[in-house]
C-alpha cells in the first residue's frame, strides 16, 4: 500500500548522524533467511498491517522460500517498514523474539492479519495473544510495546530506507540494488531474481 504519514513525527525521529551509527541492540540486527554466500540478496520492505504484504507472504513467499532461499539462490532480508502504530507494535514484538523465530512469527502475523490488525479496540489484546503463542508472556509483551528505544530504532531504519531507496509503497523489494515495488506472483519474483541486481 502507498506510504502514508500515519506515524506522527516520523521524519523528525532520525538525524543523519543517528542513522549512520550501528545500533548495538541485537533486536535491531538484520533479520534474514538464506545463506550468507547466496549470489543475490533480496531485501523486502513491508508493513505487518499492509494487506498487499500479507498477500505476498501467504501466497508467494512459501514458494520463494522453498525454491529460491532453501536452494541457496537468494538470501532474503526482511526490513520492517511500519505504516501505522499497530504495525509498529507488531514489528517490535517480532524483533523482541529470538531471531530464529522472527520469520515464522511474521508469517503467522500475515496469516492472521484480519484477526489482529483490523480488530478495532482489540488490536493490542489480539497481538498479545499471538505473542503468547510464540513464547512471550504478557509482562514481556507490555514492556516490549512500550520500549521507546526499540520503537525509535525501527522507525529510524524506516526513515533511512525511505531516503536511500525512495520507497513509496509496500511491499517493495530491492534485488541487489534494483527497486521493484508491489506484490508479485512466484513467476514474477523468480523473473526478477534471474535478472539479478542489474538495473
Amino acid at each position: 500500500m502507498p506510504v502514508t504519514r500515519r506515524i506522527l513525527g516520523l521524519s523528525l525521529l532520525a538525524s543523519p548522524v543517528a542513522l549512520a551509527q550501528t545500533s548495538p541492540d541485537p533486536r535491531l540486527a538484520e533479520r534474514s533467511v538464506g545463506p550468507a554466500e547466496a549470489p543475490l540478496v533480496v531485501s523486502e520492505f513491508f508493513s505487518l498491517t499492509c494487506s498487499h504484504c500479507a498477500t505476498f507472504h501467504t501466497g508467494t513467499w512459501p514458494q520463494v522460500k522453498r525454491e529460491l532461499v532453501e536452494t541457496g539462490r537468494i538470501r532474503m532480508v526482511f526490513i520492517d517498514f511500519p505504516l501505522d502504530d499497530i504495525g509498529l507494535r507488531a514489528a517490535m514484538v517480532a524483533r523482541a523474539l529470538p531471531a530464529l523465530r522472527y520469520e515464522a512469527f511474521i508469517s503467522t502475523l500475515f496469516q492472521t492479519q484480519n484477526r489482529w490488525a483490523f480488530a478495532q479496540g482489540r488490536q493490542i489484546e489480539e497481538l498479545a495473544g499471538l505473542a503468547a503463542l510464540a513464547g512471550m508472556n504478557r509482562a514481556e509483551f507490555d514492556r516490549t510495546i512500550a520500549d521507546e528505544a526499540l520503537s525509535r530504532g525501527i522507525l529510524e531504519a524506516r526513515v533511512a530506507a525511505q531516503s536511500r531507496y525512495q520507497i513509496r509503497a509496500t511491499p517493495s523489494f530491492v534485488f541487489g540494488a534494483r527497486l521493484v515495488t508491489g506484490g508479485m506472483s512466484f513467476s514474477e519474483f523468480k523473473s526478477q531474481v534471474e535478472r539479478g541486481g542489474r538495473a
